[in-house]
């Protein structure tokens, strides 16, 4: 990757410089470093003993791809914009004016206030205000914390301060490699029993078992797969299912995402900028149009929080 595509040292004075995605926050213990936006509470970039294990872009840049920004009050995307509240038509806004759908919720463009920061975590906050196609007023809190072990803790919550229950969906968009090793030889491993089948508008119609092509459990090469596909009932351990990139070396680096987290969207593509193949998973509460669907779908009563957790960790 081209060295203007990584965060420069500036992002330890941001006083010095403007960043087009706002106020740069600088994590790091022992050799991890994360860095963290103000826009979008968005990951620019976590790395562990020089070994880059997110993609980055460059100061003057906004996320390509949507890399690393997290998604409230709902992940991926609603059909036409268009849900129905006790009957009521909702519109939302087309942002993807392409598919004709509202993609990745309501605070894409927003900057996240500081609410606490520490050498080794930070946490942002933003607020998703009454508006046409979503009437309800929700703060949307996120937590980076390196932890102990040197691996990437995420938190998302979602807090309701409306006087009526709120539906959402959680969501976040990361985009992981392993430092220098070409794209094509990586594998990709999920493991997921179900697929949602999409129409071209990536609108889920139906389900189908996760086999065939779109079996990952036992590893499918990235250089000669391009996909787009979420997956459901997935393998939890521990209380977390794991995604991982393996390297020929036995290098890896893998999400994780806890049982909040049923859903996952892989997205292997050939269009981001100077990378002949990038990876997107992204743990989500629930799948695209759950606004419409159901699936996946939560409501948050008047007071109410709920908290979705994921991360990054690698061997090294």
């Amino acid at each position: 990757m081209p060295a203007s595509s990584m965060p420069t040292d500036s992002a330890h004075h941001p006083e010095s410089r403007r960043f087009a995605t706002g106020r740069q926050f600088e994590l790091r213990r022992d050799n991890a470093v994360a860095v963290v936006t103000e826009l979008a509470a968005g990951l620019r970039l976590y790395s562990r003993g020089g070994v880059q294990l997110t993609e980055s872009y460059g100061d003057a840049e906004i996320s390509p791809g949507a890399t690393g920004i997290t998604l409230a009050p709902w992940a991926n995307r609603v059909e036409d914009g268009i849900w129905y509240l006790d009957g009521k038509k909702q519109q939302l806004d087309i942002t993807e004016v392409s598919r004709n759908n509202a993609s990745h919720g309501l605070l894409r463009n927003t900057g996240y206030a500081l609410v606490d920061e520490s050498e080794f975590s930070v946490t942002l906050e933003a607020t998703v205000f009454p508006q046409h196609g979503y009437p309800f007023l929700v703060l949307h809190r996120v937590r980076y914390e390196l932890d102990d072990a040197l691996d990437l803790r995420v938190s998302q919550t979602l807090i309701n301060q409306a006087q009526s229950p709120a539906p959402f969906v959680l969501g976040a968009h990361p985009y992981l490699r392993l430092g220098d090793t070409a794209p094509e030889d990586l594998i990709l491993t999920v493991n997921a029993r179900t697929r949602l089948v999409a129409d071209e508008r990536l609108i889920p119609r139906s389900t189908a078992p996760a086999d065939g092509p779109y079996d990952f459990s036992s590893g499918i090469p990235v250089g000669t797969s391009l996909v787009d596909v979420a997956l459901t009932d997935l393998e939890f351990d521990g209380g977390a299912a794991r995604h991982t990139l393996t390297a020929p070396d036995g290098r890896s680096v893998s999400l994780e995402q806890d049982t909040n987290c049923q859903y996952v969207h892989v997205f292997i593509t050939d269009t981001f900028p100077g990378r002949s193949r990038a990876v997107a998973i992204e743990p989500m509460t629930g799948p695209a149009n759950a606004f419409n669907s159901g699936d996946g779908l939560r409501w948050l009563a008047p007071g109410e929080a709920f908290t979705m957790n994921w991360g990054i960790t690698a061997s090294l």
